[in-house]
């Protein structure tokens, strides 16, 4: 690893001696193991502890196949789905990998009883495999995480809709928080020449999952105008739905935990903004039942500061503890968008508010391949921002998940892989002087 690692620091190695430089036979990854998927049998989830699940392990390079590369990983970061792998929950991604591992004896692979995780990275290109002609090794990339097998006529309108669509480094194995990757070509984008290495990995998933559900027609088709109510915004995916709501003229209602969050928003920003917290929003009297007044509340709330205006969409995700106060507050034929729920997956509401006011709820999961490459051109033009507020290293990881899922962290954190140290691969200084203090904003809190 040390030879890859020096070609990648000179940052003038030609593409024919990355090409040329021996593959090592294993590499550090972070893995859960299959025979601990039960460890946390009888615990709460908040008692779930990530520190405990993950190892760094010592794991061999896999096999290159058709459409594939391998790319050498500077940084990763740390998502949502990281911490879900981690405690097991909603259930072992193991079943995800035999699964896939059924589907051909090259999927077979990912059949194994370690499972190498994450979901973004950035780095260079090593190998690639046959039928890949848009990339060469020496290439820097990041890789969004749609891992798609694109047989079926249903994906090749949106590659989302393919029946064998999965999340890399959640749903199949040889994933971002390790030394090297295995990825689908169609997986790679160009880095954003003015970022850091651990820079350029933090937006990938929440960066293109935010584009999709808030931009793009897949989602809410987020227009100039639109009031757009933002849970968690100034979250690892909130922060980015901020940003596309004010890059796109539209009015974000940011919606945040405490007044540090809520500077964070004014600093990208954001006017309206509501501490959940502070206004001691309590949308649920008890486990079982919701109650319509504080929905009634937090709706007064918003109209007092969009001048009277419901909000046109929802951008949500935290599912259980929000979704009712969600549908009641969106206006007359407005959008409820939702990509996940970490509060809880049984969602409840008044569907009266629904069906009598036109209201539409609308799914959105991750990103086909033209929406990520879209969402990465605007991290690579300065018009979006990376919200990367701390790095861990490689071995650190177990603490970077431990850190998201108590939600003691802002924006995204990051990994260093191979990177040493912090601040390596800007190949653009003067662009990234342009837009230094958003670049850090996240990391002055």
């Amino acid at each position: 690893m040390n030879e890859i690692l020096d070609a990648i620091l000179a940052s003038d190695t030609p593409p024919e001696d990355f090409a040329a430089l021996p593959l090592p036979e294993s590499y550090r990854a972070v893995t859960v193991h299959k025979d601990e998927a039960e460890m946390f049998a009888g615990l709460e989830t908040r008692d779930k502890d990530p520190r405990k699940s993950l190892h760094l392990d010592e794991v061999p390079v896999p096999e290159l196949g058709p459409g594939e590369a391998l790319v050498a990983v500077m940084a990763s970061s740390v998502n949502y789905n990281s911490v879900w792998t981690s405690i097991f929950e909603p259930l072992s991604t193991f079943a995800f990998l035999e699964r896939y591992g059924r589907l051909s004896p090259l999927t077979k692979r990912h059949d194994l009883p370690y499972h190498v995780i994450g979901s973004d990275l950035a780095g260079v290109v090593l190998r690639t495999g046959a039928g890949v002609n848009s990339w060469k090794p020496g290439d820097e990339v990041v890789a969004h995480c749609l891992s798609v097998e694109l047989e079926s006529a249903d994906g090749h309108n949106d590659t989302m809709l393919d029946p064998e669509q999965r999340i890399w480094g959640f749903e199949t194995n040889f994933g971002g928080l390790a030394e090297i990757a295995l990825v689908k070509s169609n997986q790679l984008m160009p880095k954003p020449d003015h970022l850091s290495w651990e820079e350029a990995a933090a937006p990938g998933l929440v960066n293109s999952t935010a584009y999709r559900q808030l931009v793009s027609r897949n989602g809410a088709g987020m227009k100039q105008g639109d009031n757009v109510l933002i849970w968690g915004a100034s979250g690892g995916l909130g922060s980015y739905a901020t940003q596309f709501a004010l890059a796109g003229g539209a009015n974000p209602i940011c919606v945040v935990s405490s007044e540090d969050k809520a500077e964070i928003c004014r600093k990208m920003g954001a006017t309206a903004i509501i501490d959940r917290k502070a206004e001691d929003y309590r949308f649920w009297k008890d486990e079982h039942n919701q109650d319509p007044r504080e929905w009634k509340r937090f709706g007064k709330r918003i109209r007092e500061l969009t001048g009277g205006e419901d909000v046109d969409i929802v951008f949500e995700h935290p599912g259980r503890e929000t979704f009712g106060a969600s549908v009641y507050v969106t206006r007359k034929g407005g959008t409820i968008v939702t990509c996940a729920s970490t509060s809880g997956y049984e969602h409840t509401y008044d569907n009266r508010y629904l069906w009598m006011q036109l209201k539409q709820i609308v799914g959105s999961h991750f990103a086909n391949y033209r929406e990520a490459w879209e969402a990465n051109r605007l991290i690579a033009k300065g018009k979006i921002h990376p919200t990367l507020s701390k790095t861990y290293r490689l071995e650190e990881t177990g603490q970077a998940a431990y850190d998201v899922h108590r939600n003691l962290h802002q924006g995204k954190v990051g990994v260093l892989a191979l990177s040493p140290e912090e601040g390596l691969g800007v190949r653009d200084q003067e662009k990234r002087d342009q837009h230094l203090d958003a670049i850090n904003r996240f990391r002055n809190v």
